[in-house]
């Protein structure tokens, strides 16, 4: 019976840590790769930006969502992230990148998102290319949501989840606040 429960117990372990976290986004040290979104709600509204080009070496958390997964705790994590960043760096900013199959409904439904979220520091974009994503960011199709910190041009983590909300809020910002 012991040598039976030191089998389960270490596979129900890696099993759960499975289902939380994917390999997603680009390699870190890497240089941020050209992001051609359109802006639905931040600095550049209603406008077709390259925000890596753009933010050039200024703090940004791009953040990918498989708009088929979004849900309310991937929005209480945007919430509870655009806050942290209020508080931790006048010129940090989060873009949210939303993956989908239908890029003129989503246009249509980001600033609908943004009247109820009220995000300061986050940018709500949509890319218009295949739902994969761009593909020098190495978005996995698996993650519902993947996370990249960067900092001074360079990425300094991916972070792909399957399974997001505000309480992975404080691991991102310890990875941020550690590139600074």
């Amino acid at each position: 019976m012991r040598f039976l429960s030191c089998l389960v117990v270490p596979a129900l372990l890696v099993s759960f840590a499975d289902a939380q976290d994917v390999t997603s986004g680009p390699d870190k040290g890497k240089s941020v790769p050209s992001l051609k979104v359109f802006d639905a709600t931040g600095q550049h509204k209603d406008k077709d930006v390259d925000y890596s080009a753009d933010r050039k070496t200024k703090p940004t958390i791009y953040v990918f969502v498989n708009a088929e997964k979004w849900d309310r705790p991937m929005a209480r994590f945007l919430k509870n992230l655009d806050k942290a960043l209020q508080d931790a760096d006048e010129n940090a900013y989060v873009v949210a990148v939303w993956l989908t199959d239908s890029p003129d409904k989503t246009k249509s439904y980001l600033p609908v998102a943004q009247q109820s979220l009220n995000f300061v520091k986050t940018a709500l974009t949509c890319f218009s290319g295949e739902k994969s994503g761009p593909m020098d960011w190495n978005i996995n199709s698996d993650a519902h949501l993947t996370a990249v910190v960067t900092v001074k041009g360079k990425i300094l983590a991916s972070l792909g989840y399957r399974s997001i909300n505000e309480t992975d809020v404080p691991s991102v910002m310890d990875t941020f606040k550690k590139g600074k």
